[in-house]
């Protein structure tokens, strides 16, 4: 069985995948689910993408010195998708660690908790790139977002997609998923744990036409030539064309679900009659 601390693992040249998994309880089982971080290697700098969960940190910083010893270039950036606390927890940490390490993303909040680092704050919209050495990071359209903040990045050099709170799921540590990429943990049910995660975590897509972001979504990933998709929570992508319908299967159960209860509903109201 794989250990919860089976990382870092490099998912394609140049990026590696860095976490330790949280468990969740839910509905009578214990799920496991990363908030993960990844670096990417340039030529001239190395790029931090998510800070990870605060109790990751010490595993993050140990992993990260244990891929940067390789030879890579510094650290000299990190990206945030957004403000909540599995994504942007550790900045405090990682900040005192690395001290001149510039922060990228929305950083619209961050001055108020870090006025002594404002100097490090480069805000980022679609578009922007930030320039590794032999590669490029680019932010991306956040298609499903969990704050209005949310920002998405991609790796040009492998073209690697971070997505934050896209493509999110859990994993079950007793089937040895802990550590694997999507595709190896044959036994995951994807479409139940995406369904379960977006209850739980984005419950606006419960209420939300989500066919409309999954079209967006495939759009963007074939705009882009996505060959790796790395979510923050959740196991990493490395076949799209057999892993991504399963999620997005998911995504789409809970608003068919609450239609189809609202459908019911509406008839029993129908066709109850009135005294």
């Amino acid at each position: 069985m794989a250990t919860k601390n089976s990382l870092p693992r490099e998912l394609a040249p140049g990026v590696f995948w860095l976490g330790d998994c949280l468990e969740q309880p839910f509905r009578g089982k214990v799920y496991h689910s990363y908030n993960a971080a990844f670096l990417i290697i340039g030529t001239s700098a190395s790029m931090l993408v998510e800070t990870g969960h605060p109790k990751d940190f010490p595993v993050i910083e140990a992993q990260m010195a244990d891929v940067l010893a390789r030879g890579g270039p510094p650290l000299r950036h990190l990206f945030i998708t957004h403000q909540e606390t599995p994504h942007s927890g550790g900045l405090g940490r990682v900040l005192r660690r690395y001290p001149d390490l510039t922060i990228h993303g929305d950083i619209s909040d961050y001055h108020l908790a870090f006025p002594e680092h404002v100097h490090l704050l480069r805000p980022m919209e679609v578009g922007d790139a930030i320039d590794l050495g032999g590669r490029q990071f680019v932010a991306v359209e956040p298609v499903i977002r969990d704050l209005r903040t949310s920002l998405w990045g991609f790796d040009t050099g492998q073209r690697v997609l971070f997505p934050g709170d896209g493509f999110a799921y859990s994993h079950y540590h007793w089937d040895g998923h802990c550590g694997k990429v999507a595709e190896e943990a044959e036994s995951l049910d994807l479409v139940d744990v995406s369904a379960v995660f977006a209850e739980r975590a984005l419950y606006w897509t419960m209420f939300a036409d989500m066919d409309i972001y999954a079209d967006r979504l495939e759009r963007l990933l074939a705009e882009l030539e996505v060959a790796v998709i790395a979510p923050t929570h959740g196991l990493p992508i490395l076949d799209l064309a057999v892993t991504v319908p399963k999620v997005m299967e998911g995504l789409l159960a809970g608003s068919d679900l609450v239609l189809s209860q609202e459908a019911t509903a509406t008839m029993v109201r129908e066709e109850t009659p009135i005294h």
